[in-house]
């Protein structure tokens, strides 16, 4: 053992049998955690396949003929919240970001653990292939390390929350448009049902995401799901504030019996009046913004342009 342990300090020196330690860890934890999570099946599930109803056994031949699709359902346990609340603002999240799979979450988690783990694996190499080559400290080899594994971790996060702001100023841009169109369909005789269904027709080509909620929106509702859920449940896949406004103004002309058109009509007005104000306020701001930029671009060319012959000339005075 100790022949042993000279060898490894003299390879990759002084802190040498901690990173073989830790390395060792890691793998072992790898080894050892399909193990750990794989689930026994319980023998009552058993005995329900075995004198299920026709239903259960059409679904059982569904996941047969899918085979191994999902290949982390197994591992549900470990990769998915435990905790109801949680599960549900990750959940609502990812279909915020686009993500509507049954399973995103799940693979959102196993993302997260693989990506973090290879960065453990790549930062403990890097570690110790700068450890045979310099003397390394102990911070260094910390940063090093943990590091690469924290982006990692971090990298699916940062993914969606992008994802997702992308897609709700997607959406807030394609709005006003979309209630133009409703309000032309609704006026023209159709139901709202009915010009939600047209306009995410006619949006498709321009404006995907807002065309997919609103066809979300037509298939819950011919499937009999009630139009106040539906509504609802649109602005809170959205997350965008004018949506949510719109569901409220929407919900209340059905409760209260007012003319859907003349809300739509006044709606639109305002969402109009918004888009503009938006682009001023963006168009306002943009002098602002260059200000720093002119500064760093301009100054120093001026600077040397006026200040450097004299410095040169003073430089020549004092060299003869």
């Amino acid at each position: 053992m100790e022949a042993i342990q000279t060898m490894i300090v003299d390879a990759l020196g002084p802190f040498g049998p901690l990173m073989v330690v830790g390395l060792l860890g890691v793998f072992m934890i790898l080894l050892t955690l399909p193990i750990l999570l794989k689930r026994e099946k319980d023998p009552l599930d058993k005995l329900r396949g075995a004198a299920g109803t026709g239903t259960e056994k059409k679904e059982k031949g569904k996941k047969l003929r899918a085979g191994n699709k999902d290949k982390l359902e197994k591992y549900s346990n470990f990769l998915e919240p435990q905790n109801a609340a949680e599960y549900s603002a990750i959940r609502l999240k990812l279909m915020q970001a686009g993500y509507r799979s049954k399973d995103s979450v799940r693979m959102y988690n196993f993302l997260q653990f693989t990506l973090g783990i290879l960065g453990l694996v790549l930062g403990g190499a890097y570690a110790a292939f700068q450890s045979v080559q310099t003397t390394v400290t102990p911070d260094q080899l910390a940063l090093w390390i943990l590091a690469p594994a924290g982006a990692g971790y971090m990298l699916p996060r940062y993914w969606v929350t992008r994802r997702q702001q992308a897609r709700q100023q997607a959406i807030i841009d394609a709005f006003p448009d979309s209630l133009d169109m409703m309000l032309v369909c609704v006026e023209a005789g159709q139901s709202l049902d009915q010009s939600i269904m047209r306009v995410s027709q006619e949006l498709r080509t321009g404006y995907p995401d807002l065309a997919d909620e609103f066809e979300i929106v037509t298939q819950e509702s011919k499937a009999g799901k009630d139009k106040t859920t539906v509504l609802k449940d649109l602005a809170e896949r959205c997350g965008v504030p004018d949506i949510s406004s719109f569901v409220t103004v929407m919900v209340q002309s059905q409760q209260f019996g007012t003319s859907i058109s003349d809300a739509l009509r006044v709606y639109a007005s305002e969402m109009r009046d918004k888009r503009v104000m938006r682009a001023e306020e963006a168009a306002n701001k943009l002098p602002t913004k260059m200000t720093l930029a002119t500064m760093m671009l301009t100054v120093p060319p001026l600077m040397a342009i006026l200040i450097g012959p004299s410095i040169y000339a003073i430089v020549q005075n004092l060299g003869g």
